[in-house]
């Protein structure tokens, strides 16, 4: 019995407790997730049900193992004789899956893939820190992103503090 299945954008083949790794999800480790996005199905008896393009009343469910980054990438580009040479790589992330069940009538859950539910359960709080009372470049960073344009208000009013100030100093008279 296999499937195969739409996740993050790609088709995998998949079958009943087999590790697959796709590309990154928003899942913790250790969560179950659920793929009703299925493009084909195949059961024990050998049939074959083929979607147009998904079959209804098919899912795949699957537990998050774990996340991780791939091995670097290396792009190299060059045009012969012009002296033209680059050089640039990056890691891939990736979730690795367990299958743990194919089949129909099993949807209980979906993989929500939108951005605005992840940053409505991606809700984080202010945290400062006991020792010195300074906040963690993480919890500013996050506080950036929760109120856009804070930081070009902060700006604005820093610079309209220091205009009147600059306008009270007058210039050294020139002695004779």
């Amino acid at each position: 019995m296999y499937a195969v299945v739409k996740i993050a954008g790609k088709q995998f083949r998949v079958e009943k407790d087999t590790k697959v790794k796709v590309p990154l999800l928003p899942a913790e480790p250790g969560k179950h997730v659920h793929f009703d996005q299925v493009l084909l199905f195949q059961n024990e008896k050998g049939e074959l049900s083929i979607g147009n393009p998904v079959l209804e009343k098919v899912d795949v469910s699957a537990l998050v193992i774990r996340h991780g980054r791939e091995k670097k990438i290396i792009v190299y580009h060059k045009k012969r004789r012009k002296g033209y040479q680059r050089k640039k790589g990056h890691r891939q992330d990736f979730t690795l899956l367990e299958i743990k069940d194919i089949g129909i009538g099993r949807q209980t859950e979906k993989v929500i893939e939108t951005a605005a539910a992840e940053k409505s359960a991606k809700v984080t709080e202010v945290e400062v820190t006991a020792s010195k009372g300074k906040k963690t470049p993480a919890v500013k960073h996050a506080e950036k992103k929760a109120v856009p344009g804070k930081a070009k208000v902060v700006k604005e009013v820093k610079k309209t503090a220091k205009k009147p100030a600059a306008e009270k100093k007058k210039p050294a008279a020139k002695k004779k």
